[in-house]
């Protein structure tokens, strides 16, 4: 489909799904941000849904102003892809041994690393920028320098909630890696940090929504906002590269006969502030649960923990600021999910997958989220399908 216009205060909002699909709760939300005076474009994706600070689904585009609440608090979440040499002919009957290297390898949950990754020592990763980008630690907010080493020791891990770690097969049966983290703890401190104080500015004092209180340019917050936003987001560059490389040296151990190669690595966030040009002027792009699907960029768009992923090339529509869904998108809260299903839903639903089937995660039950197939379906103006995944083991928090 190509996208709905329904009217804004200050900017159309664009919708590349039907409007009476989408909770009250989270048009609101769409109405509110489309009355901020700095606003020159709202679009809002597929996966669409109400989220906490601002719409998740959504692509906020303002001139000289940036919504840190709109970002979320798990600055620079995003996704990770590679292709493999494997294919399913050389995959073992029982796969429960190689879920459970990986969890070894990998820390999840609240879980961290004993001591901090040395990225010198992991299979061809590259260290350039890295003492760099540990440098640049000492010039974040004093508010959470007290987190230094927390920050280092969760450098690598899954955390919990959304994010997972799944190896899948794509149609022609080749073998796939993906996974999906953030900025940890470290990410979650700075953003909530910066939120704080940009609702005690003076000029967001008048606004429809406290959550949407805003950095503006030319002020000192908004500098130091972009310093923390811009080195949380890197972190979750290197938190996914790192997990990646350790999976790698799993799949290396585990498939040894086989001896394994790996393409070069799919990233992309969709929790970021990019500056971007759209109409002759320079704005600031926050996607909350948005990838950038500019002409040619690859991305990533899961389901859930029991449906399809699609590796995907951006077609550059402007009108959507080249963005595209982040993934299926939740239809229902962690709290409903939980009311309505069981465990024996989450076995049903999850069949022939190898992953956790307990009560931790059934607030992440496929029929939580929405049909990634609709969703796919909705965005055929903004993405093209590069491969299509199914997952036979999937490790979560």
């Amino acid at each position: 489909m190509s996208y709905v216009e329904i009217p804004g205060a200050k900017v159309p909002i664009r919708m590349w799904t039907d409007p009476a699909s989408v909770e009250d709760v989270a048009l609101q939300q769409l109405r509110n941000v489309a009355t901020l005076p700095w606003i020159k474009g709202l679009a809002v994706m597929p996966d669409v849904h109400y989220g906490k600070g601002a719409t998740v689904g959504s692509v906020i585009a303002m001139q000289g102003a940036v919504c840190p609440a709109a970002v979320g608090v798990d600055i620079g979440c995003g996704m990770s892809a590679v292709r493999t040499s494997l294919t399913a002919n050389d995959l073992p009957g029982d796969l429960s041994r190689l879920r459970s290297k990986i969890e070894q390898a990998i820390p999840v949950g609240r879980g961290m690393h004993d001591d901090p990754v040395d990225p010198g020592r992991l299979h061809g990763f590259g260290t350039a920028g890295w003492e760099d980008f540990w440098g640049r630690f000492d010039g974040v907010a004093d508010a959470v320098k007290f987190r230094r080493e927390r920050a280092a020791l969760q450098m690598g891990t899954l955390g919990s909630g959304n994010h997972y770690l799944e190896v899948s097969l794509d149609t022609e049966g080749v073998v796939w890696l993906t996974l999906h983290s953030g900025s940890r703890n470290i990410g979650k401190e700075l953003a909530e940090h910066h939120i704080g104080v940009a609702q005690k500015l003076p000029h967001n004092q008048g606004l429809v929504d406290r959550d949407l209180a805003v950095f503006v340019s030319d002020n000192p917050q908004m500098a130091e906002y972009r310093n923390d936003l811009y080195w949380a987001q890197e972190y979750a560059k290197y938190n996914r590269s790192i997990m990646m490389a350790l999976l790698k040296d799993v799949i290396r151990k585990e498939f040894k006969k086989a001896k394994p190669t790996f393409e070069m690595e799919v990233s992309c966030h969709h929790n970021y502030v990019a500056e971007e040009r759209y109409e002759g002027m320079d704005l600031l792009v926050t996607r909350k649960g948005a990838i950038r699907a500019g002409a040619g960029d690859l991305g990533i768009i899961p389901g859930s923990m029991g449906t399809a992923t699609y590796i995907v090339k951006g077609l550059g529509n402007e009108k959507a600021f080249n963005s595209a869904s982040h993934g299926a998108g939740r239809r229902m809260s962690r709290n409903a999910a939980k009311r309505r299903f069981s465990t024996k839903d989450l076995e049903e639903q999850t069949r022939g997958v190898e992953c956790r089937k307990d009560s931790g995660v059934v607030d992440e039950i496929p029929g939580a989220y929405k049909p990634i197939e609709q969703v796919m379906d909705q965005q055929r103006d903004l993405v093209e399908v590069v491969a299509k995944l199914k997952q036979f083991i999937c490790v979560k928090g």
